[in-house]
């Protein structure tokens, strides 16, 4: 008998929702939210009841009952270091999301909006591997200064879907290989994926591994120290040119990995030198994950939108074939990649975990 999942999944100005049969999608939406809606509200928690009523109008003029869905599933939020995996949303994960016990983001309201909707009907709520996965072994943890650990904050849904889509594609366990997973987007993380761990990945919110198309990755920390003090910045906007701001957009104003290309292709001599230092920033952190995984590497695997660029594949690997042959599945299919976390825990592969 197929399951039936409902997948939530918002964002700043939209929430994405799909409808799932087991793996296959029967429908899938992005319900925009126009910026003066957002405005009402004054946190993200006061925009549940007004997003919740537009994902249930949208399911009726869509014909689909409510109480038709076998499993409800949100997007993970800001919540404290956990491993990754599928966990029920009880109270006290509700409770966390409530309170965005690491920050207020749209993407708490994902396993909010799934608990309500569940009780509402009568079925489970689930959320699957958010940001805040935390694998790290301890040694990685180790920064060099005491007051600022290493933290682990990446795009661990789809680092981990990916990873698992190999290790089924190959007919293997994802918990017996070693992988290197690059994802690029809006930001870049880097992962190494040891027996189904990620042991060491850069920290993409803050500023740590390969500049992207919106973030600095890692900078010079003296200089940055001294522009901090310099009085020409407040801390926000320090903090924009880091996040936001940083990388392409601060190179080029243009955090469109597309038109970078293009720019470089024709002859844009800044735009080339900033994607030839993209590459090779990322293909130094895919280095030191190797490293991490004393050179038993058994894939690497790229991913996120810029992957779909032939030149991207092309110059990764270049610089990254030596270590091990290199898979490509461009795009993010987070929300099939909730619905696949939903079923393992339905049809029994693996346990529900306890937050």
């Amino acid at each position: 008998m197929s399951i039936k999942s409902l997948i939530i999944n918002p964002g700043s100005t939209s929430t994405k929702i799909g409808v799932f049969e087991d793996e296959t999608l029967l429908f899938d939406e992005t319900l925009r939210h126009p910026t003066e809606e957002i405005a009402k509200y004054a946190s993200i928690i006061d925009q549940k009841d007004f997003r919740k009523e537009i994902i249930v109008n949208f399911l009726a003029s869509k014909g689909v009952a409510l109480d038709s869905f076998d499993v409800i599933v949100g997007r993970g939020g800001l919540l404290k270091p956990i491993p990754g995996g599928t966990y029920a949303v009880s109270d006290a994960l509700l409770a966390d999301l409530k309170t965005g016990v690491q920050g207020q983001h749209a993407s708490n309201l994902g396993g909010i909006l799934a608990r309500e909707i569940g009780d509402q009907i009568g079925v489970p709520s689930f959320i699957v591997d958010p940001v805040v996965v935390d694998e790290l072994t301890e040694v990685a943890r180790i920064s060099g200064m005491p007051e600022l650990p290493r933290r682990s904050i990446f795009h661990a849904l789809n680092q981990k879907a990916v990873a698992r889509r190999y290790a089924k594609e190959q007919g293997v366990n994802y918990e017996d290989l070693n992988l290197i997973v690059i994802h690029m987007g809006g930001g870049v993380s880097v992962g190494a994926h040891r027996k189904g761990q990620v042991v060491d990945v850069n920290n993409i919110l803050d500023g740590e591994g390969a500049f992207s198309p919106e973030r600095a990755g890692t900078v010079p920390v003296g200089d940055l120290i001294k522009l901090c003090f310099s009085g020409k910045y407040t801390q926000k906007e320090l903090y924009k040119k880091i996040c936001g701001n940083g990388g392409y957009n601060g190179y080029l104003n243009t955090n469109d990995a597309r038109v970078v290309e293009q720019m470089a292709n024709e002859g844009d001599k800044l735009a080339q030198v900033v994607l030839d230092a993209f590459y090779y920033q990322l293909a130094k952190d895919a280095g030191a994950m190797a490293a991490v995984l004393k050179g038993k590497v058994d894939q690497i695997i790229l991913t996120g939108g810029i992957a779909y660029s032939k030149l991207t594949a092309q110059q990764l690997t270049d610089y990254l074939g030596w270590i091990a042959p290199i898979t490509i599945y461009p795009g993010e299919d987070e929300l099939l990649a909730l619905a696949q976390g939903a079923l393992r825990v339905l049809k029994g592969e693996e346990k529900a975990k306890e937050y």
